[in-house]
Parts: C-alpha cells; structure tokens; sequence
C-alpha cells in the first residue's frame, strides 16, 4: 500500500516571469514539511504529478500560471485517484483559474474542498486534453500566440497588448459548423470561447460562469469585423458583451463538436492544443461533471478573494485540490507552461 504523505508543491521556476520561484521559496520557510517538485521542461509539471499521485500524496499544489495548472490537473486526471486534492499557489501571467476558484496570495485565506466540472477535448485522430478553465479558438488562439512574445508585461496589460497586435497580424474567419448539443450554426468564425472559468487571458468574458453547475458557458464570434471588435472592447474589459448582437452568440451547453474548412487554432487553459500546421480540422468537447477536487475560497470569501486577486494582478498571488474518474487517459501534448 503506497505511503500516505501530506503535500508536494509541484512549481514551474519560470511562471509569472520567475515569481513562482520566489513565492514558494517564501511558503517552504512557514512549512518545510512540503516536499518541493520544480519542473524542468515542458510536461513536466503532468508527469510529477502522475507519479505523485500514485504514490500517495493527498494533496498536490501547483504553483505557477494557468500552464502549471492544466498539466498538474491532467497528470491528476491520468492518474485517476479521486481522493488527491488539487491546491493552486497562483504566481503566473494571467491567474484565469485562480480567480474563478476565489484563490489569492493570503497563505491565511479561508478555503474549502469542492468537485468541479471539467473538460475533455478530443480530436479526430482520438488525441485529448483535459482543461480546467476554458478553450478558445480562432482568434483566441492568436491572442495567445501573441503573448507568449510579449515578455515586459503580465496580468490584463500583457494580454490588451496581445490582442491588439492580433487584430493586426491575425484576423481570419474561416467558415465553422459548431454544434452546441443540439443546436447546429454553421458560419464563418473569427472566435469561440468554451469556458468553465469566468475569465480568459484576464479578460471577464463569462463573469457569471461556474465552475460546477454541470454548463459550459460559450461566446461564438462569427464574421465580426475589427472596428466592431475594437467598439466592444470595453465591454469585454467589463464582462458585458451584448446579448442581442447579431454576430455574435452567447450561450450554455455541454458538448461542442466543431469542424472548419481551414485548420484550427485552439488553446486550452492558456496551453495549445494545436497549431494550424498540425493539420487539425475537427475536435469535440464534453464537459465532465464533478471530476476534480479542488481547494477553494471558503464560501462568504468569494468575492473578497477575487477583489483581492484582482488587485495583486501586478505583484504576486497565491494560496492552496485533483482528479476524479477520468473515461481516458489523455495523450500528453508538448507544452510551454510559463503562465
């Protein structure tokens, strides 16, 4: 029978420009019982916490960004021990998962243990990925790309600059059929935003999304143009996209199955999935009920943590959850986890 042990700190040096190792350097000096786990390569973070997993740990911590998050989840996931508990110390770029859990840097944070959903992207050839906060697709996707060559920048900043040099370089709409279970739209597509978390890249794009009410919250952008995208930018800084906009169309599911003429873009949790040269023209998405446990803000603390993450979204966060029974272990996919 493996050895029950306390925690293992599962932690990317490179997160948030290198705070992730600072920040945990503090934490280990109040508690050096943590045994310490620095990634050294990219899927790392997946492997570590596979292994810790199956050798006992209770609970896993991931310290860094969204990246670190979604690979400690997937190895968590793989594993398939659903008594492990999945922690976040969020010190990355973005933080999207840490504030949709109300988690902040305050080691002194009231928290709780709670099930969340999940989901499982799948591709044509059969390669999956769970995620943990969200996908996107298309010009999301290109957002992404943008910010991991921005490197003076974190939090809102990096990803408004990102975007904006996006809405130079990329801007296609190529023509998509996306089914939302039984709904069927097929139209040319600049984005589509899958989401368990209420943010994406900083951005509140679904502030009333929940991490378990058993829903994808979704927002499918069809052929909006530039000047239409850079009139509602307030509104997506403020969470307040209309509703009744005749392009773009908002809504709640639990399965996508999305095909396009050209091939896909998509991250998922900040973590690519595919690239167009990868040839990837078809996924599907199903979201998991239930399948991870986490730490999260005590209930009443909720929006006081995410007041406060918010406000840290220049310095540094963290705080202190893991898998459930999983239909499938997910292929590994290469990642650069530096958020």
């Amino acid at each position: 029978m493996a050895e029950v042990r306390r925690i293992c700190v599962i932690f990317n040096p490179s997160a948030g420009r290198g705070r992730a190792r600072r920040y945990v350097q503090r934490r280990l000096k109040a508690d050096p019982s943590i045994e310490l786990c620095p990634t050294q390569y990219a899927g790392h973070a997946e492997e570590l916490a596979y292994q810790a997993a199956c050798d006992g740990f209770q609970r896993i911590i991931a310290a860094g960004g969204d990246g670190t998050i979604h690979e400690v989840a997937n190895g968590l996931l793989r594993a398939n021990r659903p008594e492990v508990i999945l922690g976040i110390w969020p010190c990355g770029s973005a933080d999207d998962y840490a504030y949709a859990l109300g988690i902040t840097g305050d080691p002194h944070q009231p928290t709780e243990v709670a099930a969340v959903d999940i989901g499982l992207l799948t591709d044509a050839a059969g390669r999956q990925r769970f995620f943990v906060n969200g996908m996107g697709v298309g010009f999301n996707g290109a957002v992404t790309l943008e910010s991991r060559r921005i490197r003076c920048l974190r939090g809102m900043p990096l990803y408004t600059a990102a975007l904006l040099r996006a809405l130079v370089r990329w801007f296609d709409k190529p023509m998509m059929t996306a089914e939302f279970d039984s709904q069927t739209r097929q139209v040319p597509t600049l984005a589509l935003s899958l989401s368990l978390g209420q943010r994406e890249g900083g951005f509140p794009l679904v502030p009333h999304a929940d991490l378990s009410d058993g829903w994808f919250d979704y927002i499918h952008a069809g052929p909006v143009s530039r000047y239409e995208l850079l009139r509602h930018f307030p509104d997506i800084l403020r969470g307040t996209l209309p509703q009744d906009h005749p392009r773009l169309w908002l809504g709640r599911c639990q399965r996508l199955v999305l095909r396009s003429e050209s091939a896909l873009r998509i991250h998922v949790d900040g973590e690519f999935f595919c690239q167009p040269e990868d040839g990837v023209y078809s996924v599907s998405a199903t979201l998991l009920p239930r399948r991870l446990r986490v730490v999260r803000a005590a209930a009443g603390s909720v929006s006081a943590s995410a007041i406060a993450l918010d406000a840290a979204a220049g310095s540094m966060s963290a705080s202190a959850s893991a898998p459930s029974v999983a239909p499938a272990a997910p292929t590994p996919a290469p990642t650069n986890s530096s958020r």
